[in-house]
């Protein structure tokens, strides 16, 4: 008897035999006749146990059987119109592998909070496990894109001793007797990698101490980070979009199954690129029209992004910040030194940034009097200011959220909802 997965059933001829190993989404009791919703990693398989076709051990299993009990079956596959997905598997014997000791927690009605405090066993929803498939393939086309344009994937250190954005928002530790921080980039070890490299890329943990209780908040997130040696701001947008594109292509060919579990239609056109741009001064204007004020220098914050992406139909570009605004890293624009060269993307529909980039200051003198400039000690970042006194190039990089981006895509109420074990201000458990 051959062994196969939910997804496998749903496309097998009447009358073959298969066993399956899953777990008791729910149990329907009538009579002779026992009905199991089973699920594994790939579906849900509804398996009709009836009395006199199972042996009575079999048929006893099933009558008592807890929901989320982990389960063999064996048996023959019919089709049946009135079952989901058009395919029940009618059982010839089944075998208890794991039992569930006690009444499974997660049921209807129970609020978000509860559902996060027991995030390891809510896992097991449909609805959580496509938008795991759906986060896996993204990043997997990301990487794939990534590769083809011949970019190198680094791993870059976790503990940093000085600030990437800002020292506000540092979580502080004690590495072996010294002062150390858990990483915001990787930005500053890309740069050094591109000199030998050229394009490199990194996947890994960010952190941020922002006390931000916001919908797009998290304090450990997945950075997709990218750097790369004779490039320009406009160099860096084209591969931005591009990327951007070819993930939510990616998610559109690969998890057609798991948007429809979602509800979820995605139309990948509406990520093709070319996407608006506009700079920060025109952003400003576009604010102040509908009522919303903000001060030249000022950071756009969730509530301006807001209203800036509902403008939008597909990604815009937002470039030219203030240098007030930005990290001192950003290389001011020739023609105006009061603004960067630099860019963030919003997604549209209310969403806000998802990604955010910039050319860098290549040349030494310059990036020195800007870390003056911003008060910092040059002493913290004086192997990032040895990077250029020997052969620097201009060069640029980006940061890209997944769980923003995952947000995005799948329209989710809370980024939390994105992450497997979310982190927040509030949550530290599970």
């Amino acid at each position: 008897m051959k062994k196969v997965f939910v997804e496998d059933v749903l496309g097998m001829g009447e009358g073959s035999e298969v066993e399956l190993l899953g777990w008791v989404r729910s149990r329907r009791v009538h009579g002779g006749l026992v009905f199991i919703d089973l699920r594994d990693s790939t579906g849900v398989l509804q398996v009709a146990v009836k009395r006199g076709v199972v042996d009575d051990e079999s048929f006893e299993r099933a009558r008592e059987v807890g929901r989320e009990a982990a389960v063999k079956v064996r048996g023959v596959v019919r089709k049946d119109p009135r079952a989901p997905g058009g395919v029940e598997l009618q059982c010839r014997s089944l075998e208890v592998v794991g039992d569930s000791l006690d009444e499974f927690p997660i049921r209807k009605g129970v609020g978000v909070r509860f559902l996060f405090d027991h995030r390891h066993l809510h896992l097991r929803s449909p609805k959580v496990t496509a938008i795991m498939r759906v986060r896996a393939r993204l990043v997997e086309s990301a990487r794939r894109w990534l590769r083809e344009q011949g970019f190198t994937e680094i791993h870059c250190p976790t503990f940093i001793t000085a600030a990437v954005e800002g020292g506000a928002t540092l979580f502080k530790l004690d590495y072996f007797g010294k002062t150390a921080y858990l990483t915001q980039s990787v930005q500053f070890y890309q740069e050094a990698a591109i000199y030998s490299l050229e394009k490199v890329y990194s996947l890994q943990p960010s952190f941020r101490a922002e006390m931000s209780r916001t919908r797009r908040h998290l304090t450990e997130f997945w950075h997709l980070e990218a750097e790369m040696a004779y490039a320009e701001l406009e160099d860096l947008m084209e591969v931005v979009e591009n990327l951007v594109h070819a993930m939510v292509r990616g998610v559109h060919e690969g998890c057609q199954r798991e948007l429809r579990v979602l509800g979820v239609e995605l139309d990948p056109s509406m990520a093709e690129p070319p996407y608006p741009r506009i700079k920060y001064s025109e952003a400003l204007q576009i604010l102040s029209n509908k009522g919303v004020e903000v001060s030249w220098g000022d950071d756009f914050g969730a509530d301006e992004e807001r209203v800036l992406s509902k403008e939008f139909e597909k990604p815009f570009f937002v470039t030219h910040y203030p240098k007030e605004a930005k990290a001192f890293y950003h290389m001011l624009d020739p023609e105006d030194p009061s603004v960067c060269r630099n860019t963030d993307l919003l997604a549209p529909g209310g969403y806000g940034e998802i990604v955010g980039g910039g050319q860098r200051i290549h040349d030494y003198h310059q990036l020195l009097k800007r870390i003056e400039e911003e008060g910092l000690d040059p002493k913290d970042y004086e192997w990032y200011l040895d990077l250029r006194k020997y052969g620097s190039v201009p060069h640029s990089g980006f940061g890209l959220g997944i769980e923003r981006t995952i947000w995005w895509l799948l329209k989710l109420p809370h980024i939390r909802h994105a992450a497997l074990f979310p982190r927040t201000p509030a949550r530290l458990y599970p």
